[in-house]
């Protein structure tokens, strides 16, 4: 399957104030109007069926376009693509119980690649359960190689429910393996600072200075509202 995005950029807005949104992170990953990311993993498929898929997300037809993923469904089953443009309609109509069993049988399909697991664990943490994104994650992480996203995704679900101390490690681990992973350091700042770890936050603000400005001074406004 084609990787879906590298999704650095497109969260950093959204990290700069808090964790990021566990319901728009899923947007994230594909965001609103980038249908090519959908298209790009239909390649095997008919220039009729892409599309129709290009159709329905034009109009945000995602009752549309979840019923023609179904009918795809029903006649390849085991076609991850398939998959994902279900959750993805779903999940656009908040229908997480739905999208998350879309996005399970896509790990299932395949478990060695990183989206899958990403895409369900933040469709758990769309749901209110970020307990859960942080199973489904530690155990992609047992399958996976040098995911960062995996790990920036573990530490933001960690944040989710106030344990600061367990996400300071993976937050680590995916700036190790990617250190220009901005929203990392973002996440990291926040863990240190709301573990009254205010050097390290600090350290952190000196060194984004001149290449995210507004996250550094993000962070030092959250150091000034800290207890």
């Amino acid at each position: 399957m084609t990787p879906l995005l590298q999704i650095r950029c497109v969260i950093l807005v959204m990290v700069l104030t808090g964790c990021t949104p566990a319901g728009q992170i899923l947007y994230a990953v594909i965001p609103d109007g980038t249908i090519p990311i959908l298209l790009s993993n239909l390649e095997r498929e008919s220039d009729i069926n892409r599309q129709r898929v290009a159709a329905f997300e034009r109009k945000g037809d995602w009752p549309g376009l979840a019923k023609f993923a179904e009918e795809n469904i029903v006649k390849d089953s085991a076609n991850s693509s398939w998959w994902l443009v279900a959750g993805y309609a779903y999940s656009r109509q908040k229908n997480h119980p739905r999208a998350i069993t879309c996005f399970r049988e896509m790990v299932r399909l395949e478990p060695d690649v990183a989206e899958g697991w990403n895409l369900l664990a933040q469709e758990h943490r769309a749901a209110g359960d970020s307990h859960r994104a942080v199973a489904v994650l530690t155990q992609a992480l047992t399958a996976l190689r040098d995911s960062s996203i995996t790990l920036l995704l573990l530490g933001e679900s960690y944040s989710d429910i106030g344990q600061f101390d367990q996400a300071v490690r993976p937050y680590q681990q995916a700036l190790q393996l990617d250190a220009g992973l901005t929203p990392a350091w973002a996440g990291l700042a926040r863990a240190q600072i709301k573990r009254g770890q205010l050097a390290e936050a600090e350290s952190i603000a000196r060194a984004q200075e001149k290449i995210h400005p507004q996250l550094a001074a993000t962070i030092r406004a959250q150091m000034k509202a800290a207890p």
